[in-house]
């Protein structure tokens, strides 16, 4: 088995859903929204510059997850993902996947977002297979906390050795698609890296390691 490993904010999806989450919670006036929509910015500063604190991001992040009870915020992620993820996904990057799949290779979403979010975003990709980071649940309800491990960086390499254990498939036949510097570990560990939208300092490192670049976004033209 071949794997064709995609990373998902900015890679298969045009936007950033982590991200993109926070401002629909903002517009929706169920958190604090001049002080959310602040803090929401700054992680995701740090996040493009390779800054950020993860744990303490996914403490911000995850807690209006806490806040409110499963079957609210499944409503809200529905209208989320029909008024800000649909139109976000490009035609580009569903015909890549295909393309692995045709060639007998096995798609997966690796992504730092965590599961509540991405996990209906990779089904209206069609991949079936997402490692993301875990939010702990209790009850059937969030806790605000993060369940092992967080899919981001360094982690990011764990979290798929940890699913391949047992499994034939190889890091040095697999390809890997990502935008952004803090996917160095699993770039550097995969056969082949490929940088898509990628960010200043990725751009840099991929034309240093003759890396192929591409572009995967939405047109937005009219």
């Amino acid at each position: 088995m071949r794997l064709a490993l995609f990373d998902l904010d900015n890679t298969l999806l045009d936007g950033d859903s982590d991200y993109l989450w926070g401002e629909y919670l903002v517009e929706l006036g169920v958190v604090d929204g001049e002080h959310y929509r602040r803090e929401n910015q700054r992680y995701y500063e740090a996040y493009k510059a390779g800054e950020l604190d993860i744990m303490d991001f996914l403490a911000f992040a995850l807690e209006p997850l806490a806040a409110h009870p499963r079957r609210q915020l499944e409503q809200w992620r529905a209208d989320f993902l029909e008024r800000k993820i649909m139109d976000r996904i490009p035609t580009a990057s569903l015909h890549l996947i295909d393309r692995h799949r045709a060639a007998g290779e096995l798609p997966l979403i690796i992504t730092a977002t965590n599961r509540f979010v991405t996990e209906p975003i990779a089904q209206l990709f069609g991949v079936d297979h997402l490692l993301a980071t875990e939010p702990e649940m209790r009850n059937g309800e969030f806790t605000g906390r993060v369940a092992g491990t967080p899919c981001f960086q360094d982690g990011k390499l764990q979290r798929l050795r940890e699913w391949l254990d047992g499994q034939t498939a190889s890091l040095t036949e697999a390809v890997f698609y990502s935008d952004s510097r803090n996917d160095l570990p699993l770039l550097e560990a995969v056969g082949r890296a490929v940088a898509v939208n990628p960010d200043p300092a990725l751009a840099e490192i991929a034309r240093d390691r003759g890396w192929p670049v591409m572009r995967l976004s939405v047109s937005r033209e009219g």
